[in-house]
């Protein structure tokens, strides 16, 4: 799947000509993948598909209450963020900030919201406490692309196995590749319990850490400053007028989380 920058001018033109009919419009790039939060049923061969999703709702939200309409494209997560990063897109969801991207991309404030970083293992592991200690010494999957601490990262002690989804993560453990992976608590649990092949069989057993997610806008994009900007006084509005409290609600409800 590719998606060529003549497409993305392409549609950034039509965007930014029907914003000035009607009201101004932004593309931001998505996660296609990560369910609950951001996840696309079909890419198409363009990259550019329905997106749906929290994550999705909240952006959409967030502009809106500063009179700007969101659109969006659907990727894979790690291209999402390197047309982020050389200026092909305004941004790009669901980022957490690290020591390797904090100076690469600009960060709006407040964050979207906060995801535990879980440690999950086949249903039959013992312990239900772990951390990133615990690790050192086991092998542990990850998947490739995403942003992941960067205390884990460096710690040779572990030893780290990519794949290039969750899916195929969850694959690797039940198969006994790895004795441990690494997911998001509500997307891992999400995936597991939505499929027959996962349901049952691994069950969460420890936490890394509880990170905030972002919108990564590009420093190269000539609307970035602008746009970080608006987006962080539209998700802050939200947040004062209670709207972002609702939408939160109604999201754990619907996937059932605490």
């Amino acid at each position: 799947m590719t998606l060529s920058p003549r497409l993305i001018l392409m549609t950034i033109g039509v965007l930014f000509s029907q914003a000035n009919h009607a009201q101004p419009t932004v593309l931001i790039g998505a996660e296609n993948d990560w369910a609950p939060y951001s996840s696309s049923p079909d890419t198409g061969a363009t990259g550019n598909g329905q997106v749906q999703g929290f994550a999705v709702d909240l952006v959409r939200a967030s502009f809106a209450a500063k009179g700007i309409r969101a659109e969006f494209i659907a990727l894979p997560f790690a291209r999402c963020m390197l047309y982020a990063g050389n200026g092909r897109l305004l941004g790009c969801f669901n980022a957490t900030i690290t020591e390797d991207n904090r100076l690469r991309y600009l960060w709006h404030q407040p964050p979207m919201f906060e995801e535990e970083l879980s440690i999950f293992a086949r249903a039959d592991a013992a312990g239900d406490k772990l951390g990133l200690a615990d690790l050192r010494g086991h092998s542990v999957g990850y998947t490739n692309g995403y942003t992941y601490p960067t205390e884990f990262m460096q710690d040779t002690a572990i030893k780290k196995y990519s794949a290039t989804s969750d899916q195929y993560l969850l694959k690797m453990l039940l198969s006994g590749r790895v004795d441990y992976i690494l997911l998001n608590r509500s997307p891992g649990y999400w995936r597991i319990n939505g499929s027959p092949e996962f349901a049952g069989k691994a069950k969460r057993v420890g936490m890394i850490s509880m990170d905030g997610f972002w919108i990564a806008f590009s420093k190269q994009h000539p609307d970035g400053p602008r746009m970080t900007e608006l987006f962080g006084q539209g998700l802050a509005e939200l947040r004062q007028n209670g709207s972002y409290q609702r939408m939160l609600g109604e999201f754990r409800r619907k996937i059932g989380d605490r």
